[in-house]
């Protein structure tokens, strides 16, 4: 790709992505086969006054070879330098930048509950330092595309084209075809934020969804939620977007107030495995039964992470016309494919999601009862005749 693609795209990272403020660390979490575009980003975070830039690699070829060869003990154990960085991470609260471009199938030949038992039971042990920058970080999500993701999503085409055609799919969604995709997305940031305070105003009690394909789904939202658009405000005041692209406004549902089935509009790409065509049964807020075409019993063991993780994080509105669904590309990315439909996440809650969350204590937190999980995994709902309603 030219340079003049990867400078737009590394400025819109971290300028509009992050908001890198003066003398603020970055880390960024990408994949070896992106080294050309790693050096963008760290320049731009250079231009823009970072105090020091880290790189964590990975590479999937490598991981599937640790999974297949490592025993789940191995796999399993958090070295003391891992805890050491998390903690450090924790103290500092650096932006993160993670770059995504793995194939969706790239573990799939793998022991599937072997690859989750490991990552869960790391989870466990750097979650505490993961909380520590609740709300006071600035994080992003982006995409560069690979040879076998463009290969999982065109199967038909050769090489060459199949890159191409991602390549066009990733410039469009994210708004670097315009002439300043900063000033663009200044204007689509206020778009959303102007949706999600029309939902905050009317402060709705319930969602009652409806499809064709079987929806029939009540969830009542948390009493204190609050919509949020693309931009975030942490503690600190500062204002960042975590996915880009994104087409969402999105809020808090109540733990134990989600009940009915909702049936999946899209395939759900998982830590390597493809789920398609389920459905999810709700009572009193958990999701007691599950069945799915595909991916199955990766499925219940999603559910089924710890006590929690079978429980709504998160409810999402996205537009049936969003520029994402109209590429008439699936994706298999849930990055890209969440902000195709409306959505809802198994797992953690965000607590930017609770009116005045930024100034509220860890003990406030806990008496309003917010989900919280090791996961959040969103999964797409949104068909061309869902239809929402809202009840005060």
């Amino acid at each position: 790709m030219n340079k003049e693609i990867f400078e737009k795209y590394a400025r819109l990272a971290v300028s509009i992505g992050i908001n890198l403020q003066k003398g603020q660390e970055v880390y960024i979490n990408i994949s070896t086969k992106q080294k050309e575009f790693a050096k963008y980003l760290v320049s731009e975070c250079y231009k823009l006054g970072a105090s020091k830039v880290n790189i964590d690699w990975f590479d999937d070829d490598i991981d599937k070879l640790k999974y297949e060869n490592e025993s789940l003990e191995i796999l399993s154990h958090v070295e003391k330098w891992e805890i050491a960085k998390a903690r450090h991470k924790g103290n500092t609260c650096p932006c993160l930048i993670y770059v995504e471009d793995s194939d969706p199938n790239a573990f799939k030949d793998l022991d599937i509950i072997k690859v989750l038992n490991a990552r869960n039971s790391r989870r466990k042990v750097l979650k505490k330092y993961r909380d520590m920058t609740n709300n006071k970080d600035q994080w992003l999500i982006i995409a560069m595309p690979s040879q076998e993701w463009a290969n999982s999503i065109f199967p038909n085409l050769d090489n060459g084209e199949a890159l191409e055609k991602l390549w066009e799919a990733i410039i469009k969604t994210t708004r670097l075809n315009e002439n300043d995709p900063v000033k663009v997305w200044k204007g689509h940031i206020k778009y959303l934020q102007d949706k999600a305070d029309l939902l905050n105003k009317y402060h709705f009690d319930y969602l009652k969804y409806i499809s064709s394909n079987g929806t029939d789904l009540k969830i009542k939202l948390h009493p204190n939620h609050f919509w949020q658009a693309a931009s975030t405000k942490n503690n600190y005041g500062i204002e960042y977007v975590a996915n880009i692209p994104t087409e969402e406004v999105f809020t808090m549902p109540l733990r134990d107030g989600v009940d009915g089935v909702v049936c999946s509009t899209k395939p759900l790409s998982w830590n390597g495995t493809i789920i398609d065509e389920f459905k999810c049964y709700f009572k009193k807020g958990k999701c007691y039964k599950v069945e799915a075409k595909k991916g199955l019993d990766v499925l219940e063991k999603l559910i089924s992470t710890d006590k929690n993780s079978a429980y709504l994080g998160e409810v999402a509105l996205v537009p049936f016309n969003s520029l994402i669904n109209m590429t008439n590309v699936l994706f298999y990315n849930t990055l890209f494919d969440e902000n195709a439909a409306c959505h809802l996440a198994f797992g953690e809650a965000y607590r930017e999601n609770i009116i005045g969350y930024q100034n509220m204590k860890e003990e406030e937190f806990k008496k309003l009862k917010l989900n919280t999980s090791a996961i959040h995994v969103d999964f797409m709902v949104g068909s061309s005749d869902l239809e929402i309603k809202g009840y005060d």
